[in-house]
Parts: C-alpha cells; sequence; structure tokens
C-alpha cells in the first residue's frame, strides 16, 4: 500500500504531465536568430491608444551640413534629415562639429531642440563649448517625439538626386551615428537591438540597402518561408537598435542641463532676427523651419501618420512590409505606421488612414504562425 509521502509525490507530478503534454509545438521559425520568441500582435480598435501625425523634413538632394558667413556670424546648417533624423543626427551633429571647429570661437547657439540639436549640443559640450539652445517647441512637442525610432537612414533623399560628394557625406554621418548609439545601448537612453523583419512581396533584382552596408546591419539573412512564421515568401532579417523616442529625449535633455547648457524658448521669425542673437557661431538645426529662415526651396514637409495599441510585453522584433506598414514595439505602446505623404502641411490625423493602417496589420498578424497563442 503506497504511504502518504509516495502519493503526495505522485499528485505533484500531475500538474508537470498535464503541462509537458500542451506545451505548444514550436520550431526554429518561431524565434529570431538571437533566440526571441515571436509573437504575434493583437490589432483591435479597442487596443488603440492614440493616433498621431508629424512632417519630416525632407530634401531630394538629402540633409544640408555646410558653413554660411554672415558678416559677424558663422552659421553652420544641420537640417532635412526626412525620415532619418533620429538615426543620423549624431553622425551629422559630428559633421557640424567638425565644421564649428574650424572657426576661433568657443561659444554657440543651437537652433532646435529636436534629436538633431539635442545631439549637436551635446557634441559642442564634449569640446568644451558653451552652448545655447533656442527653440521654438521643446520635447515631448517637437518633430523626433512623433518619429518611430528605429535606427535606420530611410527617405532621406531620392535615388535620381544623389550626387557623389553627398554619398560620401551620408555614409560618413551614417558611420558615426551607428557607432555613437551604441555607446548609449541600456536603459538610460531607451535604446536596445532588435530583430527586424522585412517583408517583399518578390524579390530584389538589385543590391539592397542593408546589402550595400551589411557591416552596419548584422545577422542580415534571407529566409525561406520555412525559417519564419510569416504569410510571405520573401523575407530578410537583420538587426538595427531602436531608440524610444519617450525615454530618449528626456534624458538628452538631461544630459545637456547637466553639463551646464541653457535652453531658451523662442520663435524665430526671420532670417534676420536668428542673426540678431550675441553668439558668434549658430548651428542651424530647425528642420523644417529652415526652408523660411533660409531660404530652402528644395525643402518640402513628409507627412507620416502612427497608430499606437496597448503595449506587449512578450513582441520584441520589427516588421516592415513592402507597402508601407511597419510595426515597432515600444514601452509606451506597439507603434504602427505609416504614411509618406510629401507636401502634405496638415498634420491632423486622417480616419481612414487609421482604419488602413490596423486593417492592413490586422490581416498580417492574423495570418501568423503563432503557436503560443493556440
Amino acid at each position: 500500500m503506497p504511504n502518504r509521502r509516495s502519493v503526495l509525490q505522485a499528485l505533484a507530478l500531475l500538474p508537470l504531465a498535464s503541462g509537458c503534454a500542451s506545451l505548444p509545438q514550436t520550431s526554429a521559425k518561431n524565434f529570431t536568430p538571437s533566440g526571441l520568441p515571436l509573437r504575434r500582435v493583437r490589432i483591435a480598435d479597442e487596443r488603440v491608444i492614440r493616433t498621431i501625425a508629424g512632417l519630416r523634413p525632407f530634401r531630394q538632394s538629402g540633409f544640408v551640413v555646410k558653413t554660411e558667413s554672415f558678416d559677424d556670424k558663422v552659421v553652420i546648417h544641420n537640417y532635412g534629415h526626412g525620415g532619418g533624423g533620429i538615426t543620423l543626427s549624431w553622425g551629422t551633429a559630428h559633421l557640424a562639429m567638425e565644421l564649428a571647429l574650424q572657426t576661433e570661437y568657443k561659444s554657440c547657439a543651437v537652433l532646435g531642440s529636436g534629436a538633431v540639436g539635442l545631439a549637436t549640443a551635446r557634441l559642442m559640450q564634449d569640446r568644451g563649448w558653451d552652448v545655447t539652445i533656442y527653440a521654438k517647441d521643446l520635447p515631448p512637442n517637437t518633430t523626433s517625439n512623433v518619429a518611430g525610432g528605429q535606427w535606420s537612414p530611410t527617405s532621406v533623399y531620392d535615388e535620381e538626386f544623389l550626387t557623389p560628394g553627398f554619398e560620401a557625406q551620408f555614409e560618413s554621418a551614417m558611420r558615426h551615428a551607428y557607432r555613437s548609439y551604441q555607446n548609449l545601448v541600456g536603459s538610460k537612453y531607451g535604446i536596445r537591438w532588435i530583430s527586424n523583419y522585412s517583408i517583399q512581396s518578390q524579390p530584389s533584382v538589385e543590391q539592397t540597402f542593408t546589402e550595400k552596408y551589411s557591416d552596419m546591419y548584422p545577422q542580415l539573412i534571407d529566409l525561406s518561408p520555412g525559417q519564419h512564421p510569416f504569410d510571405a515568401r520573401y523575407v530578410n532579417h537583420y538587426d538595427t537598435m531602436l531608440i524610444e523616442p519617450a525615454i530618449y529625449l528626456p534624458a538628452m535633455m538631461q544630459d545637456f542641463y547637466g553639463a551646464g547648457g541653457a535652453i531658451i524658448t523662442r520663435h524665430f521669425v526671420d532670417q534676420a532676427d536668428v542673426l540678431s542673437l550675441e553668439e558668434p557661431v549658430l548651428i542651424n538645426c530647425t528642420g523644417l523651419g529652415s526652408g523660411k529662415l533660409f531660404q530652402d526651396e528644395e525643402l518640402i514637409p513628409i507627412k507620416g501618420q502612427l497608430t499606437f495599441i496597448l503595449p506587449q510585453e512578450e513582441v520584441d522584433y520589427i516588421v516592415i512590409g513592402g507597402d508601407g506598414t511597419y510595426m515597432f514595439p515600444r514601452a509606451d505602446g506597439i507603434l504602427l505606421g505609416g504614411t509618406f505623404e510629401r507636401n502634405q502641411w496638415d498634420i491632423a490625423p486622417d480616419p481612414a488612414v487609421t482604419r488602413s493602417i490596423l486593417g492592413r496589420h490586422k490581416a498580417f498578424f492574423a495570418a501568423m504562425d503563432d503557436p503560443w497563442s493556440g
């Protein structure tokens, strides 16, 4: 006859046996190359927490980093990054800093407090300069706060306007930024490495951007249908860094203040108003404001609309679709994008676009193989 102890041991094993029998049937395709599970995003109207839109400062020939002289003032331009503002911020800031160091001064004004302005200001402080930021809006009311935050310089220029000179400048900025962000990975700045899945409807016939710069896209892999859980034939994987603006921008502000910086809220009416500042070096990081302040007729807005749904802690990968959709999992919500509307100044979200974004994502993730969801 079994004793009490053996009975208790047998009972203790029952839940374990039951649990083993119901374990999901997974395979390598259900995990990222780094070993994290690929879970389905739950798309539903009742999970929406906000919809926003922002305007990217875009130039067909790419961003501007150059020096311009006005009597007793040196103006260094650093604007026009398109969809690569956060990504390239430390890189173009480095290029702007190199131009500033060619002057005889040690004091400057930085115009703008988005990601580009803050990175520029911090690099100048690190070189021993006295820096004052002048800005109409401060975080969280800047264009950078509306950005997705994935490290990858997309929609920065139009291919047909690319010149060898700009391409060299672009690559230099990209490499400086790539290295700088690696130094900031961690919870303080809200930056982490993350898997990306690029979904295409057909194979690439030419070298892709990630292939061209493969040394900055680790774990770059072409996946066959049996190597991923998505209902797609052509899928490409790579890793990037994800920068969460709601964490990153306040941390940058704190660093700037901690290094002795000052911020003055000011709206500049025209170029004369800018040149009235007392600082001898003015670093222009005003983005779209540069069109009016410095007569850049090439600069246009590109509207991007995003919808956020409730966070899912188990979702930790990015999806970028060939139809313009993308999903970034952030602490402040799962970001669903998006749009790319040229010369559109209206920042009011369009309800029809919201429905389209939700519908496309819902169909995509409903078709995804997630063995844990059963």
